[in-house]
């Protein structure tokens, strides 16, 4: 359920937002080569949410709306899809 009406990374927890929100509305998660693979619709304010939750990692948001949990490091992640 992305979009505007939702509430921001902040605000506290209501069962609206459980149901709709990261992590509980993801549709499947799955590790893949050390990377946490949420798919999903999310958006910028997931990012933020993961962030928070995973300290050090690094999140990146796809085109596809899915998000990727990097290990920690320096820059921007590498999406999986364009690694080699």
């Amino acid at each position: 359920m992305p979009g505007p009406d939702l509430p921001a990374p902040q605000q506290p927890m209501t069962v609206e937002a459980f149901l709709h929100r990261w992590p509980t509305s993801t549709f499947k998660a799955e590790l893949v080569n050390g990377v946490l693979v949420f798919s999903g619709v999310f958006d910028e304010r997931d990012v933020i949410a993961v962030e928070r939750t995973y300290p050090g990692r690094r999140a990146l948001l796809n085109a596809d709306g899915s998000i990727e949990v990097h290990p920690a490091g320096i820059g921007r992640p590498i999406p999986l899809v364009d690694i080699p």
